[in-house]
């Protein structure tokens, strides 16, 4: 332990954003790897993913645009479909299909909107981008009535490019639903948005990634994951226990603690192949329970860098990130195929910057 009870680190794992790579499970790591202990991911592996870079189709707070990176060697090999219950902004996903780690995806949010602007990314990207740059060129004569003027058709009509509007717009991507499901973040009048050329370019890539091999549902995350399959690998952010209990939510729907403990359980019993990012730590400061060690999870940290809440809130500490790999995918990674067929993620290229 460091001197203020920070978590000792190599410097390949302070370069690459790692604080811990251990094989203790559901547990806080104490130091340096010890006896019975052995990192679980490659070097190799670590280091390909550090400078893998793909398109991104919006803001949205709570991406893990930043440490997909540091997600994706933890997939197995061979992968055939990735799943993604909460999918958000599905940073995870396309930086998977960027780099050829799966080859199928299926993206699922309850938020019902969101995953209609999913569908015109995937489907018809070229309508959706047009009617955008419309939006974009007629905020211009006066920013903030016009944003607040499309606030109010989309908390009416539910349009697609309205959405993609009002998150190119609202401050750090920061989504917020009242209580009755009305979209009430407000914008950022410093700022105009993405400007159209460069958001056709993201959402191009996105398409050419995703399309012919994604389904996409809104359904409820239980749901999702009753259907998913034993070969299937199963990312899993669902909001966090900070955002998930208060009247102003930042999600559409929150998930308690117990409630997500129950599915995991049901997904162990399933054999289903599972990682989980769940609260962290911001300095000195921990957000919420960690996962119970009934789980049989291994627990990981991955440094996220200053979070999107602490610039809002001009604080500089970092956030620290938890993830946790289920016991069916630890067994998947320590098999011989595995570990002979990963040093495969050499050869994969960033194919965006």
């Amino acid at each position: 332990m460091g001197p203020d009870g920070d978590i000792d680190l190599t410097g390949d794992q302070r370069r690459l954003g790692l604080v811990a790579l251990y094989s203790r499970t559901s547990d806080v790591p104490r130091g340096r790897s010890g006896k019975g202990e052995r990192p679980i991911a490659s070097r190799q592996v670590l280091a390909t993913a550090a400078g893998t870079t793909a398109p991104h189709p919006f803001p949205y707070q709570g991406s893990k645009r930043r440490i997909a990176k540091f997600i994706l060697p933890y997939f197995p090999v061979g992968l055939d479909r990735l799943v993604e219950p909460f999918c958000g902004s599905a940073a995870v996903s396309i930086s998977a299909a960027a780099t050829g780690l799966a080859r199928r995806f299926w993206l699922n949010d309850l938020d019902g909107p969101l995953m209609a602007l999913w569908e015109e990314i995937v489907e018809r990207p070229e309508p959706l981008v047009a009617s955008y740059a419309n939006l974009w060129r007629d905020q211009q004569s006066d920013k903030k009535t016009f944003f607040f003027s499309v606030r109010r058709d989309f908390n009416t009509f539910r349009r697609p490019e309205h959405l993609l509007y009002l998150l190119a717009r609202i401050v750090k991507g920061s989504v917020r639903y009242s209580a009755d499901g009305v979209f009430n973040q407000s914008a950022d009048n410093r700022r105009a948005g993405i400007r159209p050329s460069a958001l056709r370019r993201q959402i191009l890539g996105v398409h050419q990634l995703l399309a012919g091999r994604t389904t996409l549902s809104a359904k409820d995350f239980r749901q999702v994951a009753l259907e998913c399959k034993p070969q299937d690998l199963v990312y899993m952010d669902p909001p966090y226990q900070g955002t998930s209990q208060r009247h102003d939510r930042r999600y559409c729907g929150g998930v308690g603690y117990e409630e997500l403990v129950d599915v995991l359980h049901t997904m162990n019993d399933m054999g289903a192949s599972y990682i989980v990012s769940y609260d962290g730590r911001t300095g000195g400061k921990t957000h919420g329970r960690l996962l119970p060690r009934s789980l049989e999870l291994r627990h990981l940290y991955v440094n996220a860098g200053r979070s999107t809440q602490a610039t809002l809130l001009g604080n500089e500490r970092e956030t620290v990130e938890s993830l946790y790999l289920s016991p069916a995918l630890l067994r998947r990674l320590d098999s011989p195929i595995q570990r002979t067929e990963s040093t495969c993620l050499g050869a994969q290229q960033a194919l965006f910057e």
